[in-house]
């Protein structure tokens, strides 16, 4: 037992969908899924809260992620790099301000 090996852990890239929290993000990870009886696929999505150090991800885009320890009650992942930007999505107050 000279070495030990961590167990491997398990990376993933989804579309960050919320920004509101410092250093969270929520970040959707669509997937497809066979139905049982009919054999429709299925979209499914599964979603996970990523702790962003230094909150440089926004809404809209796609990063890779990977699973750590439990940081709090919901985050146990990680981000590790912006795959890519996405468009600028206008925010609630943007919306609500009439154009001058």
């Amino acid at each position: 037992m000279a070495e030990q090996t961590k167990s491997t852990r398990r990376l993933a890239v989804g579309l960050v969908t919320s920004d509101k929290m410092n250093k969270t993000r929520r970040v959707e990870i669509p997937r497809l899924v066979k139905h049982q009886r009919y054999g429709k696929y299925i979209r499914r999505r599964t979603i996970c809260y990523v702790h962003d150090e230094k909150n440089e991800s926004r809404v809209g885009d796609t990063v890779e992620i990977i699973e750590t320890r439990p940081l709090s009650k919901m985050k146990s992942w990680r981000l590790v790099r912006i795959v890519s930007k996405g468009a600028d999505v206008p925010t609630a107050q943007e919306i609500s301000q009439p154009q001058a």
